[in-house]
């Protein structure tokens, strides 16, 4: 090939040969294709533009995922000088991805069945579900699309592989951030037993449409409702403790209003740690002024301070920790392990502020004093608080009423079966026994419990049947004892530290254990390996 200016003259020097390369040509600033080049001043970084026209160029997408395969730039992306602006997380345009809308999904290429499959697992695991969930899922699409997958999950992400013949297409899914949605896992159950019945017959367009429903779903509850449940949550969390009135009033008024703050902060986009931060503060001092009020009303009432760790246990992360329990068993330890640590996290954030806002007013986590009531009114009484207790926690997890309802009858007869078997001599004296069931043994008795009578309604019902037995078993989670243990940690009482954390780190562990006896006992597909 000869090029332009160059001498076919061998004896020519090597000097004037390179100089015949002309790598800045005079002509090439008048081809059209060359981007004329700008000062670094011109370049803007942070858009000038306001929050509310960035979000009127956003998708409305709840969920963010950064895809292997590539995505030309869309009007709705904001961009300036060549960079996307506010792109910590990048959304992807599902469409702009898809190659052929009209084919049928089952004949469509291996790239537009992966972009099915990933969507479908980026739903399921923004939902909270576990990773054996997410995966179950996936593989059942995967299914009826004809495609082999591979999936590596973690808490916020996953790397799939599709195999279709001699071909294979991998992507990596990524999410901003993590919660709890079981409406969202309801709609994703129905989306499943749909394509598993007519999903040969859909097109990816139809794949796509359905999957963007279950995106664009609201939360069935606004920040003032969510408070009320948590208050009533917590309110009956406290009965359930030992507490009376006065303390289950207060706990109310605080984890009302501290849930509140957080849910507000939540939907403002705030990060989870300040949020969580901002309402267990808010809480605790709300219970205090709860209490200062009826101090002039009932005049031994400030002798019930103990009560102010109930209103904040409505951050107990029960969905994470019930997860990461079901994911180590199923050795997805990787998903398990990041899921633990998450729920660890939340724990420290909140037994930590907790404890400051104690010390800065005065109150400390003595017992509650007894109560006197007879072992029938006691019963009846722990079967109501566990049905409003488990139903609070359904509706701040985003359960419809009827989910929210069935869980609560779940949770008021295993929650119920638990104490019982604490207090047996106190409750069935008739059987004079010398000691009740110790309460590690007793949660796995419970947490089984809720696990088979969970089976029993997926039998009659289509609810998912994590959206009924972790809200159930969620009342179980021993958070007196986990802000015990960091209460005297912080004030160096280190025995008192190891007997409350060691209790609760046991109680924790045992749940799972019983929720996955029963998985075992009732569900084919948790026993098969692969």
């Amino acid at each position: 090939m000869k090029y332009q200016g160059q001498s076919t003259d061998e004896s020519e020097e090597p000097g004037e040969f390179l100089e015949t390369f002309d790598l800045l040509d005079e002509n090439d600033d008048e081809q059209p294709d060359r981007r004329p080049l700008e000062p670094m001043e011109d370049f803007d970084i942070v858009s000038d533009d306001t929050d509310e026209q960035c979000d009127a160029h956003r998708t409305a997408q709840e969920a963010h995922a950064s895809v292997s395969a590539p995505v030309q730039p869309t009007m709705n992306d904001s961009y300036h000088h060549g960079m996307r602006v506010r792109a910590l997380h990048m959304k992807t345009v599902w469409h702009d991805v898809v190659t052929g809308e009209d084919d049928l999904a089952v004949r469509a290429s291996l790239m537009d069945k992966s972009t099915i499959i990933c969507r479908t697992g980026m739903l399921m695991l923004s939902s909270g579900t576990g990773a054996w969930r997410v995966r179950d899922t996936m593989n059942r699409v995967a299914q009826v699309l004809g495609v082999t997958i591979h999936v590596d999950l973690s808490l916020l992400s996953f790397e799939c592989t599709c195999i279709e013949g001699h071909h294979c297409f991998s992507e990596v899914v990524s999410l901003p951030t993590t919660g709890v949605n079981t409406h969202r896992i309801w709609m994703m159950e129905n989306f499943l037993r749909e394509i598993e019945t007519y999903g040969r017959r859909f097109t990816v367009r139809e794949y796509h449409e359905m999957l963007e429903t279950v995106e664009h779903s609201k939360p069935d509850y606004s920040a003032a409702q969510q408070g009320l449940a948590a208050g009533c949550a917590c309110g009956a969390f406290v009965f359930l403790l030992g507490g009376g009135p006065v303390e289950m009033f207060c706990a109310f008024a605080g984890a009302m209003l501290g849930n509140y703050v957080r849910a507000s902060m939540l939907s403002r986009r705030f990060g989870q740690f300040s949020a969580l931060g901002a309402g267990v503060a808010v809480a605790c001092v709300t219970y205090l002024l709860a209490l200062l009020g009826l101090a002039q009303v009932i005049p031994n009432a400030l002798a019930h301070k103990e009560g102010y760790i109930g209103a904040m246990l409505f951050v107990i992360p029960g969905f994470p920790l019930i997860t990461a329990g079901l994911d180590i068993t199923k050795l997805d330890m990787r998903s398990g392990i990041e899921r633990l640590s998450y729920a660890v996290s939340i724990i420290l954030v909140a037994t930590l502020v907790g404890w400051m806002v104690a010390e800065c007013v005065g109150l400390s986590p003595d017992d509650f004093q007894p109560l006197g009531l007879s072992p029938l009114v006691l019963t009846l009484l722990r079967i109501a608080m566990s049905f409003v207790g488990v139903f609070g926690f359904s509706i701040m997890f985003n359960s419809p009423v009827r989910i929210a309802a069935t869980a609560g009858c779940i949770g008021a007869v295993s929650n119920t079966l638990r104490l019982t078997l604490v207090d047996a001599p106190t409750i069935l004296p008739m059987l004079r026994l010398a000691s009740g069931m110790p309460p590690e043994a007793a949660a796995f008795f419970g947490a089984l419990c809720s696990g088979l009578l969970a089976h029993l309604v997926e039998m009659k019902l289509t609810y998912p049947r994590i959206s009924l037995t972790v809200p159930s078993i969620v009342i179980m989670v021993p958070g007196l004892y986990l802000y015990r243990a960091m209460y005297y940690m912080c004030i160096f009482d280190t025995g008192n530290m190891l007997s409350w954390f060691v209790r609760a780190v046991l109680i924790v562990a045992f749940l799972p254990v019983g929720l996955g006896v029963a998985r075992a006992l009732t569900d084919k597909r948790w026993r098969m390996t692969s």
